[in-house]
């Protein structure tokens, strides 16, 4: 039985974070910060704070590096200058802004964690607590000590999909929900530290293992150590202590549990408790923890007999802030989440992909028009030129998110399915969304609890790992089956894709899991509103929907209907597939009704 005291949460979010930036300033080993459920209002003032803790009470704060899912290699490790030399202009190589070694040490930023990619997950991964870092690149070869800080932030619900082997690199965690308002100037309480770190002794160190438990890793076991380390030497403290590590593990959230007695430390050379007797052959009565002999009701003890408090949890250190959500979490993961996925190329990568910001330009392509005039505007009065002029410095040009160049669109009809696990079915073309990191967009019919049951409904993910997909693969199924605007809806997704990334689209996949039984016609998806009997409406608005998804591209389009092989009007998915010059793949074997 493990009895815990009262959790001692410190009297504001606030005073943590700064704390807990203090420590990851002192201490390049604690360079990570992740915070859990950061509102995303506060994390340009949450980083200006740790910023200015960078940069020291006297200095400029230093520089912030913004990363997220645009994120490229070249905008981390390498910059590019163009000089004047006497004979000429030339290029120079330079280490860029993540190993750059002058001044303070840079922070950088990832508002999302969950959405980072993958060129920044692999610099997160290597240089985020290591002692050395090595670059490679054309015209750089570098070895140094990282100097950088990391901030990120992430919501609990997505710690699940962020891979541990990034999440393990991030020592100190907190879970900032409650946290409203940031101080703009630091505080001036906190002891000047010592010129070294404070020593770790061995009460120190079972300490922390006793606040984790046996089941902790060895890494936040060694994240709970340092931070100890780095408040006692922020305290000027010349020796880490039990009460330090206590002091640590309420600052991330953990719950504090009481020291073990001195019996049950192994260094403590006093005898332990006898172990308990063997049962003798003929002593039936103790066999098997439990006693024949029938208790009268003066010896009944109440089952809530009240007593010490217990730890909630299965280990003793049970996380109390929830600094460690993915242990609990449950989400898919990527199988290879440090590795690109193999591309196809076709024209420049940077005018493809959604518009998520804007940068200066470095030539001419795919210019942020707007953001360009908004810059050159500002600079008018200032040049005094009669005419509005735009400058070479006020170009900008659009940031771009990576544009999937597969993409696979499924039609669910819900009605057809009944007791079909449709799973096996559509497995090849999830595994080759998968395998492909292809975009996926689901188009339902059908299901029970649609917001307009004479409607479709649709949603777009960035892959098949999103847990949306699932919910829709089991819906329960409705009564009415707007087959013919699911089609039409399909074919404005095909005709956007191709529209919207043209020759970028490699290659597009549409899968049709259907009976062909289509009761609402396409006019009353329209209108909201069903006049008079349908009869083969339904049908036949289907088959007409269908039939511009066999006129577009069918060199990279491909199309393939799932029948649910149901009696009567079994051959209307081949119709339907037949006008949408499709291939029909066997649903289940066995015809239903």
């Amino acid at each position: 039985m493990t009895t815990s005291t009262p959790a001692l949460e410190p009297p504001d979010d606030a005073r943590r974070l700064e704390r807990a930036f203090r420590c990851a300033a002192l201490d390049p080993a604690l360079s990570g910060v992740l915070l859990f459920d950061l509102e995303p209002r506060l994390i340009r003032p949450v980083a200006g704070l740790f910023t200015a803790i960078l940069g020291g009470p006297a200095g400029p704060p230093a520089a912030r590096i913004p990363l997220g899912a645009a994120t490229r290699d070249e905008d981390l490790w390498v910059t590019s200058r163009l000089e004047r030399h006497r004979d000429g202009i030339a290029f120079t190589v330079a280490p860029g802004p993540l190993v750059a070694g002058a001044g303070p040490p840079p922070l950088a930023v990832v508002p999302d964690l969950a959405h980072l990619s993958v060129a920044g997950m692999r610099a997160a991964v290597q240089l985020i607590g290591a002692d050395v870092v090595c670059v490679e690149q054309p015209g750089l070869r570098l070895v140094d000590r990282p100097r950088a800080r990391w901030l990120a932030v992430c919501r609990s619900e997505d710690s699940g999909r962020v891979t541990p082997h990034l999440l393990d690199r991030f020592a100190l965690r907190l879970a900032v929900p409650g946290l409203r308002t940031v101080p703009e100037g630091l505080s001036s309480d906190s002891a000047a530290p010592l010129g070294a770190f404070a020593a770790t002794t061995e009460e120190a160190v079972t300490r922390v293992q006793e606040i984790l438990g046996p089941g902790a890793g060895p890494r936040r076991s060694l994240a709970l150590a340092r931070l100890a380390r780095a408040l006692a030497t922020l305290g000027g403290q010349r020796e880490v202590t039990a009460a330090h590590c206590e002091d640590a593990a309420r600052l991330i959230g953990l719950r504090v549990t009481e020291p073990a007695p001195s019996a049950d430390r192994p260094d403590s050379g006093e005898p332990g408790p006898l172990p308990a007797p063997l049962p003798h052959p003929g002593d039936t009565g103790r066999r098997g923890g439990r006693s024949n002999r029938r208790r009268r009701p003066e010896e009944e003890q109440p089952l809530l007999a009240s007593g010490p408090a217990e730890g909630v949890g299965s280990a003793p250190g049970a996380p109390l802030g929830m600094p460690y959500p993915e242990d609990d979490a449950v989400a898919l993961r990527e199988f290879m989440p440090l590795r690109n996925p193999w591309q196809r190329r076709s024209g420049p990568a940077s005018a493809r992909g959604a518009v998520v910001g804007t940068r200066r330009a470095h030539d001419l392509r795919d210019l942020a028009l707007l953001r360009t005039v908004r810059e050159a505007a500002v600079h008018q009065r200032i040049r005094g030129y009669e005419d509005f002029t735009v400058a070479p410095v006020d170009l900008h040009s659009n940031l771009r998110a990576p544009a999937p160049e597969r993409l696979l669109t499924l039609l669910l009809d819900h009605t057809c399915r009944g007791d079909w696990d449709w799973q096996d079915a559509l497995t090849p073309f999830l595994q080759w969304a998968y395998t492909a990191r292809a975009a996926l967009h689901v188009i339902e019919v059908g299901g029970a609890d649609a917001a307009d049951e004479l409607r479709a409904e649709s949603f777009a993910a960035r892959g098949v790992l999103d847990p949306r997909l699932m919910t829709a693969l089991y819906r329960p199924r409705g009564r009415a089956t707007p087959l013919a605007h699911g089609i039409e809806q399909a074919a404005r997704t095909m005709r956007q894709a191709f529209r919207r990334q043209g020759s970028a689209l490699a290659e597009a996949w549409l899968v049709v899991v259907t009976d062909g039984r289509g009761n609402v016609p396409l006019r009353a998806s329209h209108t909201g509103r069903l006049h008079g009997p349908v009869a083969a409406r339904g049908i036949e608005d289907s088959l007409t929907a269908a039939a511009p998804i066999a006129a577009l591209d069918r060199g990279r389009l491909r199309v393939a209907v799932v029948d649910a092989a149901r009696r009567p009007y079994g051959e209307l998915p081949f119709a339907l597939a037949e006008t949408l010059g499709a291939m029909v793949v066997e649903g289940r074997g066995d015809h239903g009704s």
